[in-house]
């Protein structure tokens, strides 16, 4: 969730929420405005002494660790940056492939410029972005290569599964956070077309559009609210392979003027 993010409204029918393999065919996107070089630091990435510990899992594609000591799992998170006409927010997002991140439509609506950053402080330039109409999704396409891409997981998570939720809370450091699926329910905040899953992984505001992985390291679903009873909302792997492989599902971003 973008800390001015819509999703940090109540809603009714859950307690109020604060808002890769081949996967299909992804539109091509018109440019948006190249972003400023960011003033975010590789120091600002570390994680901290109070973060969670990094999960126990083995992503498919790359399971050493970099030089530095950051394994795949956290290569692949990404910082955004929404620079608006008037106001400045942050989300997450994540690689599902060199130069594609997937985050929400709320992270990357009404732009003037994107800033993206990765885990050790790197700026990647934005070519462009796109958002889904039936789901708080969104694309970015990059014209710097990313560090590390997971795979989507091929079902989603059900109840009682684990789940490791890995992005940029508050825009600030680093974090890797665990918990469970508790279920399905209908989305509270009508931003997703379908049913949504409700887990117990710690979120706050700026971790919309981080990726939730199960213990393989693939991902099951998209971080983009939470409850005031502190629950995270996922939008489910399967709703953002459907709509990955929809060429039509996908508009592009408007920027503010």
């Amino acid at each position: 969730m973008t800390r001015r993010s819509r999703p940090l409204r109540a809603a009714a029918g859950l307690a109020a929420a604060c808002a890769l393999a081949a996967c299909g065919a992804v539109p091509p996107f018109p440019t948006l405005p190249t972003a400023a070089p960011s003033d975010i630091v590789a120091s600002d990435l570390a994680p901290t002494a109070s973060a969670p510990a990094a999960p126990s899992i083995a992503p498919s594609d790359a399971a050493a660790l970099s030089p530095d000591g950051f394994d795949a799992v956290q290569r692949m998170a990404v910082r955004i940056r929404n620079v608006g006409c008037g106001r400045i927010s942050t989300g997450s997002g994540f690689a599902i492939d060199q130069n594609t991140l997937i985050t929400n439509r709320h992270v990357v609506a009404d732009a003037a410029s994107l800033q993206v950053s990765t885990y050790d402080g790197r700026d990647v330039q934005v070519a462009t972005a796109s958002t889904a109409a039936l789901a708080d999704l969104a694309v970015v396409r990059t014209a710097d290569p990313l560090p590390s891409a997971p795979q989507l997981s091929d079902t989603d998570p059900v109840a009682g599964d684990p789940v490791t939720v890995v992005g940029y809370p508050e825009g600030g450091a680093l974090t890797v956070t665990h918990g469970t699926v508790l279920g399905p329910t209908n989305d509270p905040l009508h931003e997703n077309l379908g049913e949504v899953l409700v887990t117990d992984a710690p979120v706050e505001p700026g971790s919309s559009g981080s990726a939730a992985l199960d213990e393989a390291g693939r991902v099951v679903g998209v971080v983009y609210a939470k409850t005031d009873d502190n629950r995270s909302l996922l939008v489910p792997v399967s709703t953002l392979r459907a709509l990955l492989a929809d060429a039509a599902a996908f508009a592009p971003v408007t920027p503010c003027s």
